[in-house]
């Protein structure tokens, strides 16, 4: 299926070129995760037990919804962006008109650092959504809530940025688990890479 046939038989509307600049300078501009690299993603990998996945920059919510229609798990899409959060949220509610039943959707109107991280947040979606300093931040955020609560925690890369990288590989205790590269593409960063950080 092409973006415009995921879309519909989600019952949402994500698909567009990017636009819109945000207002902070750490934060990228809008671009919907293409369903094609989400659907290698999980040919190939798995998630941890019983997951709960939070995608940072979720724009119009089509990883949220796409991760819940495909595993029927928690989800929760953090986006600062109060034109896109809105969005999100029709999304959300044309989807469950859809399947006719309550779904653990969320969709949470911040800026990622200040996104408080809860004991079973234990798979996070990067689109490269943001600045490396914006990334340290929000990875401090999740290993202090680990400290709190030991538990196995997956970090998704995709288009990973050389400094993520750079940062999980030298700052951090996070191992790479798994990499996905991405059909018909020859730049060496259109891929997904997925670190761990084991429960001790």
């Amino acid at each position: 299926m092409n973006e415009q046939q995921f879309d519909k038989l989600l019952h949402i509307n994500t698909v567009g070129e990017q636009y819109g600049f945000p207002k902070l300078a750490h934060y990228h501009r809008y671009e919907p995760t293409p369903y094609k690299g989400l659907e290698q993603l999980f040919a190939a990998y798995e998630m941890p037990d019983h997951p709960v996945f939070i995608d940072m920059g979720c724009g119009k919510g089509r990883v949220p919804i796409y991760v819940y229609h495909k595993f029927h798990i928690p989800t929760i899409g953090v986006e600062m962006d109060a034109g896109f959060y809105a969005e999100a949220e029709d999304n959300k509610r044309n989807y469950l008109q859809k399947v006719r039943a309550h779904a653990p959707i969320t969709f949470i109107h911040t800026i990622a650092e200040a996104y408080e991280i809860k004991p079973r947040d234990n798979v996070f979606f990067f689109f490269n959504p943001f600045s490396i300093h914006i990334f340290r931040t929000v990875i401090h955020n999740i290993w202090k809530s680990y400290e709190q609560q030991m538990r196995d925690i997956h970090i998704i890369l995709y288009y990973p940025p050389y400094d993520y990288l750079q940062f999980l590989h030298q700052g951090t205790p996070f191992e790479l688990l798994h990499e996905v590269n991405l059909e018909n593409e020859t730049n060496i960063n259109e891929r997904l890479c997925v670190f761990v950080l084991k429960k001790a």
